[in-house]
């Protein structure tokens, strides 16, 4: 049989002939709320830019000095000749700033993940996942060579009740995400850590959508609920609140010293770009300087939550920036996705596998530097768009 008989997307070619196809959109301009795209304006409601901070002067700055000083690429993995006094640097400011003892960085925020899980979890582990944690996490619970137990949403009787199933004699790692990304809400994190303590296990949290927007000065979901001592591992990336690329594990010196010198995904890896560890770090420092704006960022967000609720919008409500809103049906889903941003405002479609079918979604998300007259005008449009009927049934 050809290998390639598979690679036919029936439902592709059906979205595509009804035409409402909503992905790969292409960016003309800098990410920020208002942005350019295939040659009109659009409002940006679909990126995770959560601080604004990809067009600050001083961040794009460090990037152009740290291209001028180390060139574009370090051509090697952090375990041989990758290893810049740069991403030395980084690494010690987010420990100091999250109060960790050590950080890692990782070229991407999915690799650090797969990173991460796939050395501390052996063959006679077990990792203990939330339903809706991200797909890295999935990926890098098939990259390790333990057992998987996923448990409900958030359904702290139901991870207990996996817990009870595992042998004694296991080493068992909980994982979930902080904010998820999807709905937006925030893991329960001091039961997680409750039964963790409870049950023997290590307590991991991945915060790409949570470091920068939870917490004081935007230290993320540990902080946020004063847990940072009981999470053993905390993961973060620099394309959200960092504006940057890349990720990072935050954990003891003793963990990161084994993942150093055991990770697959780590070691056979370059290591990020010079550029890219220089605007993490400038982010890093606006953050620093100015840890006032994720409050900034949690008022807009209100704002829109409560402006689209006045609109008769039904949304997916929690306090983060991330502001679901019910569409159900996958078609249907697309076409407001698309129809939306014909009328200029762009938003991201949720349909399966990344959730539960007839659950599908338009997933919308704020920054910091959003102004009220422009989330003013992106809630009148959204709510007129709903208002219509998808026309691609005729």
């Amino acid at each position: 049989m050809d290998l390639f008989k598979k690679c036919v997307h029936d439902q592709l070619n059906t979205v595509r002939e009804l035409d409402i196809y909503p992905y790969f959109h292409v960016l003309e301009s800098r990410q920020a709320p208002v942005v350019q795209m295939e040659g009109h304006r659009v409002i940006m409601l679909g990126s995770n830019n959560y601080l604004g901070l990809t067009e600050d002067p001083d961040v794009i700055a460090a990037g152009h000095a740290a291209l001028d000083k180390y060139g574009s690429g370090v051509s090697g993995s952090r375990f041989l000749n990758g290893t810049l006094d740069l991403h030395l640097e980084l690494e010690q400011a987010l420990a100091d700033y999250t109060g960790y003892e050590e950080a890692m960085t990782c070229s991407t925020g999915f690799q650090t993940n797969l990173a991460i899980i796939s050395a501390v979890v052996g063959k006679n582990d077990y990792i203990l996942s939330d339903r809706e944690n991200h797909a890295s996490i999935y990926d890098a619970c098939r990259l390790s060579f333990g057992h998987t137990l996923r448990y409900k949403h958030s359904d702290m009787e139901d991870l207990e009740r996996q817990l009870k199933t595992v042998p004694e004699t296991a080493g068992i790692l909980i994982v979930t995400d902080g904010v998820f990304s999807m709905r937006g809400d925030i893991c329960k994190l001091p039961e997680i850590c409750a039964l963790a303590e409870k049950y023997g296990a290590r307590v991991m949290v991945d915060d790409a959508h949570g470091f920068g927007v939870l917490g004081k000065g935007g230290r993320g979901t540990a902080a946020y609920f004063g847990l940072t001592d009981k999470v053993d591992i905390t993961m973060l990336t620099f394309s959200k609140s960092l504006a940057s690329i890349g990720g990072c594990m935050l954990t003891s010196h003793r963990v990161a010293e084994y993942i150093r010198h055991v990770s697959r995904p780590f070691i056979f890896s370059a290591s990020i770009t010079p550029s890219s560890a220089a605007t993490a770090l400038a982010a890093l420092h606006k953050l620093q300087q100015d840890q006032e704006r994720p409050e900034r960022l949690m008022h807009i967000a209100e704002y829109f939550r409560k402006g689209l609720l006045a609109a008769g919008v039904k949304i997916i409500e929690a306090p983060t920036p991330i502001v679901p809103i019910f569409t159900y049906d996958t078609l249907d889903t697309l076409w407001y996705g698309k129809r939306m941003f014909e009328e200029g405002v762009y938003v991201n479609p949720v349909i399966a596998p990344a959730c539960v079918e007839g659950e599908c979604l338009l997933r919308t998300t704020l920054m910091a530097t959003h102004t009220e007259p422009v989330i003013d005008e992106a809630v009148e449009l959204i709510a007129r768009v709903l208002k219509m009927q998808p026309d691609y049934k005729h």
